[in-house]
């Protein structure tokens, strides 16, 4: 049987059958996203109208089959809604803590109230009713819609952004399934082969920004002076999945709008950035301005998904990258060296 392949973009569901030329749209809009963002889920997949994933995942740590798959459809319906993979993460923590990702219908006695479902959603707090809200696709929609509507919720800590939108008794019940709920989140992208065109993050572990390295120096050449410069003027402004500026940047957005400070325009997104220019074969061959790529949180080696700026040496020689790292932290200057064993590739954009 040939399995449908879904593709969100621009606002758009297709599902394609493959070999038949057979392509359906489906317009949604959902408010609080990023419209710099699109993700494939590529084979295995499913309809629009079903539950997301293999027919059956096979457990995860503590993690039943079925559990993971509960999580599979909160996944699938997120990258559906183009909701920034962060947002995945808080809505799976959300389920773990709620429900322990299993679809709950009424527990008498034990029942908290009229709360059902994974996200322990009510009817009477105008949730949907009690058939909708156990089927897990609505009930994941209904958490996400809700999630974007709250005005900064992607730089949030995670039990914060969640308890916005849940208001539970519990407020700081979220905070300590977030580890478990990254690592679920990122098998179940690779299983799903989730591909999204925005980027995730640097996917390593906070570095403090130490400033500029004593005895840095801008570059002589005047259109990448502006480019590097550029740059490090962003350090302290958040990371923002999907913003391109003045005020947060994701990472290939820095890179996009420093580059057009030195009159080179580059495409939008790392998997396309990775394309551009000319191949630089070494970190020691590097100038300033160039882009160095490393898989990031949600890529390979082969398809990186993260991206900084070389900006130059301090007075010892020791190599330094600007970057905007991920959900939660703020564009900074790091040592080349942490991340040199994952480099993917370099790239260097050139003037017309």
């Amino acid at each position: 049987m040939n399995r449908p392949w879904l593709i969100l973009t621009g606002g758009l569901v297709i599902v394609l059958l493959a070999p038949l030329a057979l392509v359906v749209f489906v317009a949604f809009s959902v408010l609080g996203v990023s419209p710099a963002m699109a993700c494939t889920i590529g084979p295995p997949s499913a309809s629009p109208g079903a539950t997301a994933g293999p027919p059956n995942w096979p457990d995860q740590g503590s993690w039943t089959s079925e559990q993971v798959g509960n999580a599979a459809t909160i996944v699938a319906v997120g990258a559906e809604m183009h909701v920034p993979r962060y947002g995945w993460e808080i809505a799976v923590a959300t389920a773990m803590q709620e429900s322990t990702l299993r679809n709950l219908g009424h527990l008498g006695a034990d029942n908290d109230h009229d709360s059902l479902g994974l996200f322990q959603q009510r009817p009477s707090q105008g949730w949907g009713t009690p058939e909708q809200i156990l089927d897990p696709r609505y009930a994941a929609r209904k958490f996400y819609e809700h999630l974007v509507e709250v005005d900064g919720w992607q730089t949030m800590p995670l039990t914060q952004a969640a308890q916005a939108v849940q208001r539970s008794a519990y407020p700081n019940a979220y905070a300590k399934w977030q580890p478990e709920a990254q690592q679920l989140v990122t098998v179940i992208s690779d299983g799903l082969n989730i591909d999204c065109t925005s980027d995730g993050g640097d996917g390593l572990p906070p570095l403090d920004d130490a400033g500029l390295p004593d005895g840095f120096v801008l570059p002589t050449d005047p259109h990448l002076r502006a480019v590097v410069s550029f740059a490090l003027a962003q350090r302290g402004k958040p990371y923002v999945w999907g913003a391109e500026g003045p005020d947060s940047y994701d990472c290939s957005g820095l890179m996009m709008a420093a580059w057009a400070k030195g009159g080179v325009q580059i495409p939008r997104v790392t998997a396309d950035q990775v394309h551009t220019g000319v191949a630089v074969p070494s970190l020691a061959a590097m100038r300033p301005g160039d882009l160095i790529f490393i898989p990031g949180s949600d890529g390979t080696m082969s398809r990186p998904r993260h991206v900084g700026m070389y900006i130059g040496t301090d007075r010892s020689g020791r190599q330094y990258l600007v970057q905007a790292p991920r959900t939660g932290d703020v564009g900074k200057v790091i040592a080349v060296s942490g991340w040199s064993r994952q480099v993917a590739a370099i790239r260097r954009p050139l003037r017309l």
